[in-house]
């Protein structure tokens, strides 16, 4: 059962407002936003005889997150929801002003009147894959940015030589972050066996393999592979009104980071996995645009990543008709 109190929670880089709303009675407190900040919220609570209640903030990825994370440990119900959402409940509310104590007081609104799905935060270790993936995703950035400034033209030998010893510091930064990576899943059985799984799909690989474990920990457990694509942000998004009709594409509300990081593993199973390359090859033939065609096979690559881990069984290509 949702508990009757609702806390609403504006998290930016260094704060958080915070509104608690009982009934139509509210207090509102600002803290930091960091360990001692979010122990602060905890006792806040705590000294406001709270109880246990329902707290909703917005998805800004690391900095709701972690609030999140104590909140839940601490026993409260949780839930995280697209910003999309509470811009628009402050249209129907006709919201004027915009700070951050008043959009605390609107997600506590929100909150206590939407009661959004709860969340349920991920266990430390999916937690540790997570960081350490996007870590990794950070420095593999880092060091393509490298490698465009070293190839630009008209570069002393100064700075061909800083660039060339950053590139050597990023190059070893980033195989002691997979090593760990790999050592964390190796000696996981349950996340051995799920990589295992992953890997058998033709166009995953371990990079993709460790972004899915990290950004969906329960994937097998989602009711369906709409579901799932939905989560991702792959789900078609129709638009018509009246007689009008425009051109249906990807909802794109969902997991960002999964969509970029599916791109080129489509591309790859688009060749590689026969399921995926005759699912294509028919979308071509009908004239669907490359950029749709890719999108479909991510959809496809996603729902049968769902598909070797909801059965517990490895990926088996088609027969050849």
């Amino acid at each position: 059962m949702l508990n009757s109190l609702a806390l609403g929670l504006d998290v930016g880089k260094h704060k958080i407002s915070a509104c608690l709303l009982r009934e139509h009675k509210k207090k509102e407190k600002t803290f930091t936003n960091d360990a001692v900040g979010h122990d602060a919220v905890v006792q806040w609570l705590k000294a406001n005889d709270a109880g246990l209640v329902h707290a909703c903030l917005e998805s800004t990825g690391g900095y709701s997150e972690a609030l999140a994370t104590v909140l839940f440990d601490a026993g409260h119900q949780v839930s995280i929801v697209n910003p999309t959402r509470i811009k628009a409940f402050a249209k129907t509310e006709m919201v004027r002003t915009k700070t951050d104590k008043v959009d605390a007081a609107l997600i506590a609104r929100f909150c206590q009147l939407h009661r959004p799905v709860l969340w349920i935060a991920p266990p430390k270790k999916i937690r540790e894959i997570k960081g350490l993936s996007r870590r990794l995703d950070a420095l593999i950035d880092m060091r393509s940015q490298e490698l465009a400034r070293l190839e630009a033209p008209g570069n002393v030998d100064a700075v061909q030589d800083s660039i060339r010893q950053t590139l050597r510091s990023l190059e070893a930064e980033i195989a002691k972050i997979e090593q760990q990576l790999r050592d964390r899943i190796d000696k996981d059985e349950d996340l051995r066996g799920k990589r295992d799984l992953l890997l058998s799909v033709d166009g995953i690989g371990e990079r993709t393999a460790d972004r899915l474990l990290g950004e969906i920990p329960l994937l097998e457990e989602f009711r369906n592979a709409k579901a799932v694509a939905a989560y991702v942000g792959l789900s078609p998004r129709e638009w018509q009104s009246g007689t009008l009709r425009g051109r249906t594409r990807i909802s794109k509300i969902g997991n960002s980071r999964l969509r970029g990081a599916l791109y080129w593993p489509a591309i790859v199973a688009m060749r590689k996995n026969a399921s995926i390359r005759s699912f294509a090859q028919r979308l071509i033939a009908a004239g669907k645009p490359r950029m749709l065609v890719i999108t479909a096979a991510m959809r496809k690559l996603l729902c049968l990543a769902y598909a070797v881990l909801r059965s517990g069984r490895p990926y088996t290509a088609p027969r050849a008709a």
